[in-house]
């Protein structure tokens, strides 16, 4: 044990905490306080990859052995996901370490991931002594240039007084406001340095940053009045609603206002799938009456979700009709894609609220019932024959269609990128929030079995299934060593259709089937899992689909279910890109 912890145990005999907060004027090392600073941060469970440049701190960790729970990944990029979908399910700030140079930059897509979706991360860096600064030193690399762009903060410390001030101003900047990742890179000199250490004081305001706009009562006012004059209004809700833990008041907030609402890919779960007033996905692979409808509401609501080019479609033929309140604590995202009539700048949780207040009790009987039989239409042309096949291949769909009855909705369902991501999206139930983990804005393929282990981690409660294709799960497969040492219970289901499906399917429908590079042939999924520890099994008729899921689902531990699927088999509804939303294709 190291002498600096030992001074802090001799200051607290009483205590059988292996670490304590140290009191004033104890000498510590930079390394000890940025531990320190974990665990006055609320911190129990993170990830990381030692290294040289980072070894100080990971020296200061083994004195830490029941205060914080490190989870060894294979992999900086898992290591990054990973925290990310702890930070999903369970609402907290994920953390992640990393050594420099390749260390480093093997975060950089997860932190890409992370600023586009909102995702609240710290991560702590190694870097080479200060003095080798700019020399091309070993494994250097200048990281904060390199992550200026995909982080909402980054710092680099190479005085060691610095760091509680700097942790405590990442912890706040990170899931404070709109949330998003923090990078602090530290130099080795610092971490290996002492200094009089006086405590940790957790961070509540930093001059210049307004991580909440003033919410302004006229707008609240004029958005009410446009609602209670609306014949055809629609809600379309983001993860914004998520983020800021107002599920309840939005449920208020349709409820009273009989307005039929959709979800971006990122909002599912803020609503129950099953709500009357839910009327499905929207974007380019959403449901038909939430896109079409979208072109012929008269108000168009938007709370927390940020019009990207999936959702919108071409943004000249996008609700033109429409007047738009847009709710969203991020001012720059009001008026970047699609001007608003009326702006709300703030917190959901305070300003739905508010405009719950002061609208009018009312229903939207005929309008909502125009996107229920937009729904059977759909039924009829797409969905029964996704999930009900009659032919002998079996489809995405309908291994979704019977994960809902063995699952009720209540699990936490992590994709990863491509046609099974829309297909899970599409038909997978939802009863509570944050149940849905994938990655949205940036498409990472190579998400979905990092960021189940994170999600495990973070809702121990929960089930937890990663649904991914062939495709990405060979990007990080070597996952599994992490899942193998640290016990992790998840279930992982693979639906192998031979093809980068999603990538095909476009080649299909768009480039005269010049299947360029698509074919892809894959090792044995279940050896590997079995490789690893990990039991499996590999099915390729609908007769054994249901007890492979049982028996998945039952199984103590981890297990891999590989279901094979049809190769050809695409995803509609479909908005073409380069078409408006109201130009959705069935077939």
């Amino acid at each position: 044990m190291s002498s600096a912890t030992e001074a802090m145990k001799a200051k607290k005999p009483e205590s059988k905490e292996t670490s304590t907060q140290p009191k004033a004027q104890t000498s510590i090392t930079g390394s000890v306080a940025v531990l320190e600073a974990l665990i006055a941060e609320g911190v129990t469970d993170f990830f990381g990859y030692p290294g040289g440049a980072i070894m100080p701190i990971y020296d200061a960790l083994y004195d830490y052995p029941d205060s914080l729970n490190h989870i060894l990944v294979r992999h900086e990029q898992g290591g990054i996901h990973a925290a990310q979908g702890y930070a999903r399910t369970s609402g907290k700030v994920g953390v992640v370490f990393a050594t420099s140079g390749p260390g480093a930059t093997n975060l950089v897509t997860g932190l890409a991931d992370a600023q586009i979706d909102s995702t609240p991360l710290v991560c702590v860096t190694g870097q080479v002594f200060a003095h080798l600064l700019g020399t091309d030193a070993f494994q250097e690399t200048d990281v904060i240039n390199i992550t200026t762009p995909v982080t909402k903060w980054n710092y680099q410390v190479t005085d060691a007084t610095e760091i509680p001030g700097v942790m405590a101003k990442a912890f706040y900047i990170a899931r404070s406001g709109r949330p998003g990742p923090v990078l602090i890179d530290i130099t080795k000199n610092a971490q290996i340095q002492k200094f009089d250490y006086e405590g940790y004081t957790p961070c509540t305001h930093i001059r210049s940053y307004r991580p909440k706009p003033i919410v302004r009562k006229e707008y609240i006012a004029e958005a009410a009045k446009l609602i209670n004059e609306a014949k055809q209004p629609f809600v379309l809700f983001g993860q914004g609603v998520i983020l800021g833990g107002a599920e309840k008041e939005f449920k208020s907030f349709i409820e009273k206002s009989g307005i039929p609402a959709a979800s971006t890919a990122l909002g599912l779960g803020a609503l129950h799938t099953d709500h009357p007033l839910y009327t499905g996905m929207l974007g380019m692979h959403g449901n038909y009456g939430p896109n079409v409808l979208t072109n012929e509401c008269d108000i168009l609501i938007a709370v927390g979700m940020r019009f990207d080019d999936r959702v919108t479609g071409r943004l000249d033929k996008y609700a033109k009709q429409a007047k738009v309140i847009h709710l969203d604590i991020d001012p720059a995202e009001i008026d970047k894609n699609v001007p608003a009539t009326v702006p709300v700048w703030g917190d959901c949780k305070e300003t739905l609220p508010l405009l719950t207040r002061a609208i009018e009790k009312k229903e939207h009987t005929d309008w909502v019932n125009r996107f229920r039989d937009m729904r059977k239409e759909e039924e009829e042309v797409v969905i029964y024959n996704e999930m009900h096949p009659v032919s002998d291949i079996m489809t995405m769909g309908e291994v979704l269609n019977v994960l809902n009855e063995l699952t009720a909705g209540d699990a936490v369902i992590v994709t990863d990128v491509g046609q099974h991501q829309m297909i899970t999206c599409r038909y997978a139930k939802f009863n509570k929030t944050r149940s849905n983990v994938t990655s949205g804005g940036l498409g990472t393929m190579g998400f979905a079995l990092p960021a189940a282990i994170g999600a495990k981690v973070g809702a121990k409660e929960r089930p937890v299934i990663a649904i991914i294709g062939d495709g990405g799960f060979q990007m990080t497969l070597q996952e599994l060593g992490t899942i193998m040492q640290f016990s992790i219970d998840v279930k992982i289901i693979i639906l192998n259709n031979e093809f980068l499906g999603m990538v095909r399917q476009w080649q299909q429908l768009f480039h005269d089937k010049r299947y360029s590079f698509v074919n892809i042939t894959s090792p044995d999924f279940v050896m590997v899992a079995k490789g690893y520890g990990i039991a499996g099994k590999s099915i390729k008729t609908r007769e054994g689909l249901k007890s492979a899921l049982e028996e998945m689902l039952n199984h103590k531990g981890s297990y891999l279910l590989e279901v094979m699927v049809g190769k050809e088999n695409n995803v509609f509804p479909m908005v073409p890109q380069g078409c408006g939303v109201s130009e959705i294709r069935l077939k």
